[in-house]
């Protein structure tokens, strides 16, 4: 199930043929993107960006004292010694809702039914919760004392005015957006989600739901990186397959770059002369470099940025990144992860989007060519991890059981079952 090339002993490398970690490579993309502009968006618009402002409480929270409970308000010391033998017996005069903007003062001797969420009347320093009354109307019996405070949120309590509740750099999951929104904010200043635009090239590729003829495959590389670009919450575009042509490659990209922050291909990268058409198409750019990262699978990588004020004939004043992952399904999946996904966070001047590391127990035996960084699918069960069947960068059948990648350093060449290793989680 190859797309648009392999890759082996003879990948792309770079200019002295080389091979950089993975980790140079990670910092040198990372060093090449600039976050999104800000964007003034709606809080229903705004889940999934990242706050390019602080978010402050514009007055204290809550604004005013409040019960936390359904019961009645009462000054404390009225209650004082209260008992299922002997309960204080109080003449109710009213009662509040959740919501009553009405102006309320309890008398001594009193009290007032008050439900969850409404303003404590003036007067009063406590709330009785209605299980420890007989819930009288006229009057009520109170079988237990209460001490001042009891069941009352203080204003201030939650946030004082002008505190922080968020911070620049946070990304707006369900718990922030609510944030934001009890602090009044109808809109908020945030790095928007990117919007990526994802293609593969090869001559070999037909889309699915058509027939298949021999010499022909259906891609997969574009429909995988695409719903991995949506796992990590940024949009994406799928453009419709790119056959090995250097002279249609190029304008494929131009015409995407007016709705895109990040470009992906897939293909068309290793060291295959002629039909390598994405290192062709991008070579005269000058900004796009294509090199070999001491890793399996995924050695061939490329990565630049493209459309500068219209260099190399993109017609576009827009700077976008570009990823050009290899064509071998699992090779481009582990290149998203690895190197993608920071990046998508980077986009937005965060750092939230690399996968989580665990480290646990191999449950049978892993290899790893000399030299390189092998990163083997498998199956983590808790504090265990089994290497799946089927390592090769083409067998996309095993990427589908797995749901970790286990890490093998790259001084490894063979551990036994029983070693400690490194795995990452895949989303």
């Amino acid at each position: 199930m190859t797309h648009g090339g392999t890759h082996g002993p003879g990948a792309a490398s770079t200019a002295d043929g080389s091979l950089s970690s993975v980790e140079e490579y990670q910092s040198a993309i990372l060093a090449a993107i600039a976050p999104l502009a800000p964007a003034s968006l709606e809080l229903a618009a705004a889940e999934g960006c990242v706050l390019a402002e602080d978010v402050t409480a514009a007055v204290a929270l809550p604004s005013f004292d409040n019960s936390s409970m359904d019961g009645y308000a009462v000054l404390a010391a009225d209650v004082a010694g209260a008992s299922q033998e002997s309960p204080a017996t109080l003449r109710v005069t009213g009662e509040i809702a959740a919501g009553d903007t009405g102006i309320y003062r309890l008398v001594p001797g009193t009290a007032i039914k008050i439900m969850t969420g409404a303003q404590l009347p003036a007067g009063a320093d406590a709330v009785v919760p209605v299980e420890w009354t007989d819930d009288g109307i006229a009057q009520v019996r109170v079988y237990q004392s209460a001490e001042p405070g009891n069941a009352v949120r203080y204003a201030g309590g939650d946030a004082a005015e002008g505190e922080t509740l968020l911070s620049a750099g946070t990304r707006l999951r369900a718990m922030q957006v609510a944030v934001a929104a009890s602090a009044g904010r109808k809109a908020v200043s945030v790095r928007p989600r990117p919007r990526v635009v994802v293609l593969s090239t090869g001559n070999e590729l037909t889309e699915p739901g058509t027939p298949l003829v021999p010499g022909r495959i259906w891609d997969s590389n574009s429909y995988m990186i695409a719903a991995a670009v949506r796992e990590t919450g940024a949009v994406a575009y799928r453009r419709s397959v790119v056959p090995d042509d250097p002279a249609g490659v190029l304008p494929a990209l131009e015409e995407q770059l007016i709705r895109a922050d990040l470009l992906i291909t897939t293909g068309g990268v290793s060291m295959g002369g002629e039909h390598d058409v994405v290192k062709a198409a991008l070579r005269e750019l000058g900004t796009v470099t294509f090199r070999k990262v001491a890793m399996q699978p995924g050695m061939p990588q490329g990565f630049g940025v493209i459309g500068e004020g219209g260099a190399g004939g993109l017609g576009a004043e827009r700077r976008v990144p570009i990823f050009t992952l290899p064509g071998n399904p699992v090779s481009a999946y582990v290149s998203f992860q690895l190197f993608v996904r920071p990046a998508l966070a980077a986009l937005q001047g965060a750092d939230d989007l690399s996968l989580p590391s665990v480290q646990a127990t191999l449950t049978g035996p892993a290899r790893s060519p000399a030299g390189r960084r092998s990163y083997l699918r498998g199956v983590l069960d808790g504090s265990k991890v089994t290497p799946l069947s089927g390592q090769q960068s083409h067998q996309i059948a095993s990427l589908g059981r797995a749901n970790a990648l286990i890490v093998i350093p790259e001084w490894e060449t063979q551990l036994p079952a029983g070693d400690t290793v490194d795995v990452l989680i895949l989303p």
